[in-house]
């Protein structure tokens, strides 16, 4: 078990539920959910830096999307590991988020084993 904060970002709020409830098995820092992207910015902007140890955001998303949220956490922070999870994972997708500074990918739908994996290689 991990003792970090996690930020988790996605507008499909069936995933959200699902990853916040497996990272809460995984961490015993707080994970912080969110299904609306400005939501989870405007947090990540006041929160002290280093507060989150990791962030995961859906790529794909109304009002601002995983790459505009990956751009505020590497301002904000260029270490913090940054997971981008996607339903619609093209090489140039892929390619201009690693450019950005995303650590990993994922591809919707995923195994909760497959995530939990991601996580330890990503914070290890």
């Amino acid at each position: 078990m991990h003792a970090i904060n996690i930020l988790v970002v996605d507008d499909d709020v069936i995933t959200l539920e699902l990853v916040t409830l497996v990272l809460e098995e995984y961490t015993t820092g707080n994970v912080d959910s969110f299904s609306i992207s400005t939501e989870a910015i405007d947090v990540l902007t006041k929160a002290e830096t280093g507060h989150y140890g990791l962030v995961i955001s859906d790529l794909v998303m109304p009002d601002k999307n995983g790459l505009d949220v990956l751009k505020i956490v590497r301002k904000l922070n260029k270490k913090v590991p940054f997971l981008m999870l996607t339903a619609n994972a093209t090489r140039d997708t892929v390619l201009n988020a690693r450019k950005l500074g995303a650590s990993g990918f994922m591809a919707k739908p995923f195994a909760t084993n497959d995530l939990l994996d991601k996580l330890d290689t990503l914070l290890t």
